[in-house]
Parts: C-alpha cells; structure tokens; sequence
C-alpha cells in the first residue's frame, strides 16, 4: 500500500464528517422550498466537495473507494 499522509487519522474524520455533511445538506435540499436557502446549501456542498476532493488527493489512489 502506499504512504499515507502523516495526520491520517484527522484527514480520514474530516472526509467523514464533510462527506456525512454532503448527504445531510442534499436530504434537507428536498424538503426546503427557498430559493435563497437552496442555493446557499448548494454553495456549501460545493466548497465541502471541494475539500473532500484536496483531501483525496493527499492519500493513495482508490484509497476511498475502497474502505468507504
């Protein structure tokens, strides 16, 4: 396996935290009905993605499709 970045644990409960953040935020997106509202949760999804997506960058490839 290759190397994993040196605060591996923090990295891996904020890929969890952020990506448990993701599918909260999608769930309530449903339900609500302002606009406003709807694309500040849309912008918040985005920069968490964006997060999740330098965070996957520092671990080895597939190393999150494979555990999560």
């Amino acid at each position: 396996m290759a190397d994993l970045p040196k605060n591996f644990p923090e990295y891996l409960i904020m890929y969890k935290t952020l990506n448990n953040k993701i599918h909260e935020l999608k769930e309530k997106e449903n339900d609500m009905e302002d606009k406003k509202i709807i694309e500040e949760n849309q912008l918040k999804i985005k920069t968490y993605q964006m997060e999740i997506n330098r965070i996957k960058a520092l671990f080895p490839e597939k190393f999150f499709d494979e555990k999560f």
